[in-house]
């Protein structure tokens, strides 16, 4: 995973912010997500503002891990955003 997923316990999820530099490389973005959750049958919490995205993956199931292939989800969601920079949120 290449966006520097952040990984949270309570409740389990990985979670990541995106910059991009103007309006329409993040609706770029949005689109192909979008394109992204049709095929894949699985769709992530976002939010948005002008030059940024919010990405939260959370499992399915309440296993309460995070399982390969939500790991693979956020590799495919990486690969969307190659030319972006992410940048990590604390709280």
């Amino acid at each position: 995973m290449g966006l520097n997923w952040i990984e949270r316990k309570n409740p389990v999820r990985l979670e990541c912010r995106v910059e991009f530099s103007d309006y329409d490389e993040t609706r770029d973005f949005l689109d192909r997500a979008a394109e992204l959750a049709e095929k894949q049958d699985y769709y992530p919490d976002m939010s948005f503002g002008r030059t940024h995205v919010s990405i939260t993956l959370s499992p399915l199931d309440d296993s309460g891990v995070i399982s390969e292939t939500l790991k693979h989800y956020a590799g495919l969601m990486d690969e969307l955003a190659p030319a972006v920079q992410p940048v990590n949120e604390t709280k």
